[in-house]
């Protein structure tokens, strides 16, 4: 589905953006592998990636750096030659009520989470567009759509991604380059692994579907938008949340 095409995935060490990443390996894409913390599990991600017969490279990147991201950029380009798929997922959390929360929690959160997206777009726009079919898709969250208790940086973030999606959709369009976001609810990653059983039963009570969602359901969805199929589709926000958004 994705064959011959080069995908760049931001926090594509673990959780949803090694799924994502992954996902688009398995369907053909070469694959840049942006991560900030564990330098294994990055290569571990290329390692799988290249089991699928394509080509995958790590980047350590500070996405909240507008610096660190030109130079990620610049080398992407140089040593894959194209971009054709920016999927933006780094994400942060640095939860705390409105009124304990300190600037400097909101300003890093919104750094990562939104700047970091604007860094990465701004800077690989121009391959994008030559490739002729580039695609943009932005991890955001349900979050961003609905507000949540101890998260107004988060979701502050979450929804500002939404807003640069739509006008990031509408700015490019000419050139043929979609721009989408994908809101996912409650996941299955290693953070929510280790929460108690009482709070991830609370979470099922509340999620329509009854069940968390899994990193694979949204790789699927980021692999659909990447694709020819979804060629028409552009400034879109789509739920994966079992429902609990709608």
């Amino acid at each position: 589905m994705l064959k011959g095409k080069t995908a760049v995935v931001t926090g594509a060490s673990r959780g949803i953006g090694r799924a994502i990443a992954l996902e688009m390996a398995r369907q053909g894409a070469d694959l840049a592998v942006i991560y900030i913390g564990d330098e294994a599990l990055a290569e571990g991600v290329c390692e799988e990636a290249r089991n699928f017969g394509v080509s995958a490279r790590k980047y350590r990147c500070d996405v909240s750096d507008p610096n660190q991201v030109k130079e990620a950029c610049e080398s992407i380009v140089s040593e894959f030659g194209k971009a054709d798929i920016l999927v933006n997922n780094a994400g942060i959390t640095r939860d705390a009520l409105l009124l304990r929360m300190s600037e400097d929690d909101f300003d890093a959160v919104l750094g990562v989470n939104l700047k970091g997206a604007f860094y990465f777009i701004k800077h690989l726009s121009r391959a994008l567009m030559k490739s002729g079919a580039g695609r943009i898709i932005n991890i955001s969250s349900v979050s961003g759509i609905m507000g949540n208790p101890g998260q107004a940086n988060y979701s502050s973030s979450k929804a500002g991604l939404i807003g640069l999606t739509k006008t990031v959709a509408k700015e490019l369009a000419p050139r043929n380059v979609t721009c989408n976001a994908i809101a996912p609810g409650f996941i299955e990653t290693d953070m929510t692994a280790n929460l108690p059983q009482s709070v991830k039963d609370s979470i099922d009570s509340a999620v329509p579907l009854k069940r968390m969602g899994k990193a694979q359901e949204v790789a699927d969805l980021a692999v659909f938008l990447a694709s020819d199929r979804a060629s028409y589709i552009t400034g879109e926000v789509i739920r994966v949340d079992g429902g609990m958004c709608m």
